[in-house]
């Protein structure tokens, strides 16, 4: 029996072009036994509403891939994300994770950067360096990169409200640097629509909040067309306590507000969507979790195409970046983490994701110790290296539960986006509440189940045993809240103030208008204008939100 037409266009057209131009690990891809394994699976009688649903990898509506070889061609990008104490301490970690094999780095930033306040205001008070590193000014991001050229490493930031002042120091140290801009590659989460409804990290209105987005997007689009101007974030919905379908929904309802604002603004949408990434949770019910992935990448597939007009396949695709579950991480038999951290980062491969951060054994009762994110490292190496899955390209196609389940979810999915739609669009439900209650009720269901037993957690709600020994724990110094004021004040010293003070008028002035803010924010940052004083401008401006709860 011949090949289907179908496949046989995909091999001459998608597949043959992507191995010219990238070509795979190996020649021949062979088991322990020495079988070749197919790079993908069908099928015997294949039919058209299977290959209209499935299609094939890199190609639309992308189900099975992004790309036509996968891991075939490369890895997932493995990342650890990682920031603590001071800069220079931050850039200690880095170089260590570096060194053992990481392949992108993954930037936390302490609670006061999230919120926009310098380490040496009053709402910082002993919160600084505790869940991040602590980024002032450009200065601390000159320390944080030190020895390590932006030109050689992609770096994702973890920040959303003042994602455009981050950014903006990015770029000045990767001109600092001699690196031309269209070198600089990266992520910048910038999702600021989940921080209302999951995570509370916000400063300004949502208005406001989109304008400042959709400015990252022009920007970029013209200016760095190699970093990522957002990674909307399913992942904080699922760790609030949503369940994946939710965790979907809400994360592609987000999505398609931030299109629209960005249309709305003048952008075409071809010239931006290329480089919208997306960030999502791996939890432990693995069948459930590669479904999900595998469904969120048809169904944004179908949204771009069919709702926004997209027409070049790469503004079609989903990519994006997994971090496993941290609400699955637990005190008791923390080594217990290790078994819940490999099937999540498993699921995570076999869903197709583009990048993975897997956490630590001991994350939830402190930041990681080296030698618990080097085994979390090696975690993803041995499924990269040693389990076979990434031989062969999306290796649950054509399971009936996986193919059901993933029905299932689309299917629950979209009929929740049109909730969510019907009531006004996301800004509206999160103003009246209506995605935040979702979630609060979802989580508390959860609860009551492992609180009756009827959801087992292992070591906590069976299985449990006495326990007396504790792991090393990492523990930040107290003392490097008062190093890292005296830093910032020196700072403040030895600029030129009056450039400063110039370029936070110069960026009122342009707040208040509808200018892109970038090139004003930028010029501020390259004055070594501190992130505070950046944010503090813009509150007088676009004001300050509150949670209506």
């Amino acid at each position: 029996m011949g090949k289907h037409p179908r496949l046989k266009e995909w091999e001459e057209k998608e597949l043959q072009k992507s191995v010219s131009r990238f070509p795979e690990r190996k020649a021949q891809f062979i088991n322990h036994g020495g079988d070749v394994v197919p790079r993908i699976s069908l099928p015997s009688d294949i039919d058209e509403d299977y290959l209209d649903n499935q299609g094939f990898p890199g190609q639309y509506p992308f189900t099975r891939g992004v790309q036509p070889t996968m891991y075939r061609g490369r890895f997932w990008t493995m990342r650890q994300y990682a920031g603590f104490s001071t800069a220079e301490e931050s850039n200690k970690r880095y170089r260590y994770l570096l060194d053992q094999g990481t392949t992108g780095l993954s930037i936390a930033f302490d609670l006061p950067t999230q919120i926009g306040y310098d380490s040496d205001h009053s709402m910082s008070m002993g919160e600084v360096g505790k869940v991040g590193v602590a980024i002032d000014s450009l200065s601390d991001m000159e320390l944080l990169f030190d020895g390590i050229p932006l030109d050689k490493v992609s770096t994702s930031m973890t920040i959303n409200s003042p994602a455009a002042i981050l950014l903006a120091m990015y770029v000045a140290l990767g001109e600092k640097q001699g690196i031309a801009l269209d070198r600089i590659k990266g992520t910048i989460q910038n999702d600021v629509l989940k921080e209302y409804v999951a995570r509370g990290t916000y400063i300004f209105p949502p208005r406001p909040s989109l304008r400042l987005i959709t400015d990252i997007f022009q920007w970029c689009s013209q200016n760095t067309p190699s970093f990522n101007t957002i990674s909307i974030s399913g992942y904080h919905i699922r760790e609030a306590g949503s369940t994946a379908t939710q965790e979907v929904a809400f994360t592609l309802a987000n999505a398609c507000t931030y299109v629209q604002a960005a249309l709305d603004a003048g952008l075409e949408v071809d010239t931006f969507a290329r480089r919208l990434a997306f960030f999502f949770n791996a939890s432990s019910d693995l069948l459930e979790e590669v479904a999900k992935f595998r469904a969120a990448r048809r169904m944004w597939a179908r949204i771009m195409k069919e709702r926004f007009n997209a027409q070049k396949p790469a503004s079609q695709m989903l990519r994006f970046h997994t971090q496993t579950a941290g609400y699955t991480l637990t005190a008791q038999q923390v080594d217990n983490n290790i078994v819940r951290v490999t099937l999540q980062a498993l699921a995570a491969v076999l869903g197709g994701t583009q990048s993975l951060h897997t956490n630590s054994r001991d994350e939830a009762l402190t930041l990681p110790t080296e030698d618990s994110v080097r085994t979390a490292l090696r975690t993803q190496q041995v499924i990269a290296h040693e389990s076979g899955v990434t031989n062969t390209i999306d290796p649950l196609a054509g399971s009936y539960l996986i193919e059901e389940l993933t029905d299932r979810i689309e299917t629950q999915a979209l009929d929740l986006m049109g909730q969510v739609e019907n009531a006004g669009g996301v800004v509206s439900c999160i103003e009246e509440g209506f995605i935040q209650r979702q979630i609060e009720n979802s989580a508390y269901e959860y609860q009551k189940e492992v609180e009756k037993g009827e959801r087992v957690i292992v070591g906590v709600n069976e299985f449990e045993i006495e326990e007396n020994v504790r792991p090393p724990l990492l523990k930040i110094d107290p003392s490097i809240e008062q190093a890292q004021v005296r830093k910032t004040e020196y700072v403040r010293r030895n600029r030129d103030n009056k450039k400063v003070g110039n370029s936070l008028v110069r960026l009122e002035g342009a707040a208040k208008k509808t200018v892109n803010l970038m090139p004003f924010i930028l010029d501020a940052v390259k004055e070594y204008a501190t992130l505070g004083e950046v944010c503090n401008v813009l509150r007088g401006v676009f004001g300050e939100y509150r949670d209506r709860g």
